[in-house]
């Protein structure tokens, strides 16, 4: 989960106070109210159609294995990255702050912590700041769905660390005021933690480690340490987010290349990825702890379960995660396809999705890159086992740009501050949230987000490309939409793509308008996607269920260029041409 932005007073623009607070209200009834969210298809529909029961009995579990065979393939894979030939010789306690690495595999923080002591506590704080409310338009920051998903992902954790001879410790509250306290009860030498990069996170890592220094702990430290009467707990950050690590980077991040394909020719020519670290069998004792807590409800966080009943519904968690990986590469044989298959939207198979257990660290982009070459030894190497690996380097790629630019990040006008006259016309926005612009292509890629959590690579480029160029609202209402909704949220991605897809990102030569036409000829062209989430259109011949004319909702807005008729085929726009003919390299989260 993201914190960012949070206690950094920036002058944006905002919407009016009576549109806000319309708006706020209206999200709030929807995504809080038990009943109506249970509902949400049909509400975020606001009554444009009437929904067929047909249409929503076909969901697919992501992964499709059963419980029984998740355990048995995440113990194999638990088996091959141990090793026992590690000896500890750490004195006293460590506590490992768990935050967005909720792993036990390929996890730098445990294992250090681990090294460094004779006993480990780890630690998860559900931190209350992360329910509240976004920072411009006071959307919810955690929908329901990934407030399950981060919930299955904690008690797979606890599971997992149960087996190693750990626990996990639950605590309600801010880092800042849980940490230095359960230092100075335990007497830890040292907080391990995974080094975030945004500015919300920076801030209560600034807040923990202000707060550590005001805490006397005993003098027994790790081996090679100072050894004094009193002594304050230190807070040590490994970094463990990307594939290819900071400190390898051939140029200081602040150099980093504005261009993302100069940036990966000059990785993938002068860096190497790290291995997985391999940590032992067992990792106990843990701390003699009566109540190690327990996992909040939803009610409890102020959200209502949201029932996923069509689409595909991710299962939250580590073990879940490898899962995952061994489905795609190795059952299905998937991977090898990987290229071809990329740029679909509809089912699970088409693309790895592997991105909610990225964004939530329960899954090491080291080991999926281990697991690439494994396939490529084992079985074949080619362009699809390749593009898995080009994907990761755009996601190592927006996490590093984050460090360079910061807030700039998040700033209306992005990283060379462009100016536009945004809209916040409230009417077009909410119509494009809850997928009633007349549009089936889009209105389908919105439904998906709000009953899924999930939406393609493909499916994102396009409703951004659709609200910031053809509807010309603030691109940050989007960002901030998709902040509430999506599983695999990361600031870094998210803000990321959604200032390149408005025109306002680092690289200048960006030019993002998609043609609705031109993508539902290329990706949707017998309406099978928009016909499963608009199920209305079924009865509509297949070549004209993207382009149903006046047997649909109206068109909310006219696009900027082109027209949708599906005959319409020399779109002559540059940014359209630009963005279909070259396959548009960026990604968006497409794993």
């Amino acid at each position: 989960m993201a914190i960012f932005l949070f206690t950094t007073t920036l002058p944006f623009l905002s919407l009016p106070t009576t549109t806000l607070n319309s708006s706020k209200s209206t999200l709030t009834s929807i995504l809080t109210n038990p009943t109506t969210l249970h509902h949400f298809p049909a509400i975020a529909m606001n009554l444009c159609t009437t929904t067929s029961a047909a249409s929503c009995s076909s969901m697919q579990h992501v992964p499709e294995q059963d419980s029984n065979q998740t355990e048995r393939v995440a113990n194999l894979i638990f088996q091959r990255y141990t090793s026992n030939n590690t000896n500890r010789s750490g004195k006293g306690t460590a506590i490992v702050w768990f935050r967005n690495d909720l792993r036990v595999l390929d996890n730098e923080a445990l294992y250090k912590a681990w090294l460094s002591s004779q006993t480990i506590l780890p630690v998860y704080c559900v931190d209350p700041r992360l329910f509240a409310t976004t920072y411009h338009f006071g959307f919810p920051k955690t929908g329901a769905l990934r407030a399950q998903f981060l919930l299955e992902s904690l008690a797979d954790l606890r599971k997992n660390l149960m087996k190693r001879g750990l626990n996990l410790l639950i605590q309600h509250g801010k880092p800042e005021d849980v940490l230095p306290s359960l230092a100075k009860t335990f007497g830890a030498h040292t907080v391990y933690a995974q080094k975030e990069t945004c500015s919300e996170e920076v801030n209560v890592e600034r807040s923990v480690s202000r707060c550590l220094q005001q805490v006397g702990v005993p003098s027994e430290e790790s081996v090679g340490a100072p050894t004094t009467s009193n002594s304050h707990p230190k807070l040590q950050f490994v970094w463990g987010t990307t594939m290819y690590h900071h400190g390898d980077l051939p140029f200081d991040v602040s150099c980093l290349p504005d261009v993302y394909t100069q940036f990966r020719k000059a990785i993938e020519a002068k860096c190497t990825v790290r291995s997985c670290i391999k940590l032992p069998a067992s990792l106990g004792p843990p701390p003699a702890i009566e109540d190690w807590g327990c996992l909040p409800s939803l009610e409890q966080l102020g959200l209502y379960s949201q029932n996923v009943s069509k689409g595909m519904k991710f299962v939250g968690g580590e073990t879940a995660a490898l899962s995952r990986v061994y489905e795609y590469f190795w059952k299905k044989d998937l991977l090898k396809v990987y290229k071809e298959t990329r740029n679909g939207m509809l089912g699970p198979d088409y693309s790895t999705k592997f991105s909610p257990w990225l964004a939530s660290g329960s899954l090491s982009p080291r080991l999926i890159y281990e697991e690439v070459k494994r396939y490529e030894n084992e079985r074949q190497a080619n362009s699809s086992t390749y593009w898995v690996l080009f994907e990761l380097i755009w996601r190592d790629y927006f996490r590093f740009l984050s460090v360079k630019y910061g807030n700039l990040l998040f700033h209306i006008g992005g990283p060379r501050n462009v100016q536009h006259n945004w809209s916040q016309d409230k009417k077009l926005f909410e119509a494009w949230r809850d997928g009633c612009t007349g549009y089936p292509l889009i209105d389908a890629n919105m439904k998906e987000l709000s009953t899924t959590g999930f939406m393609s690579n493909r499916g994102r480029q396009i409703v951004c490309s659709f609200l910031v160029r053809d509807m010309g609202i603030d691109w940050r209402m989007g960002a901030e939409w998709f902040e509430t909704c999506l599983l695999d949220y990361d600031p870094c991605s998210n803000y990321g793509n959604w200032t390149y897809g408005s025109g306002v990102g680092n690289d200048p030569r960006e030019d993002r308008y998609f043609s609705i036409p031109k993508q539902a000829q290329t990706y949707d062209p017998e309406g099978e996607y928009v016909a499963y989430w608009l199920p209305q259109l079924r009865i509509i011949a297949k070549d004209k269920r993207n382009f149903p004319g006046n047997l649909y909702i109206r068109q909310i807005v006219p696009l900027k260029f082109g027209t949708s008729s599906r005959h319409n085929k020399d779109d002559k726009s540059l940014g359209a041409r630009r963005a279909n003919d070259k396959g548009n390299e960026r990604r968006w989260n497409r794993r």
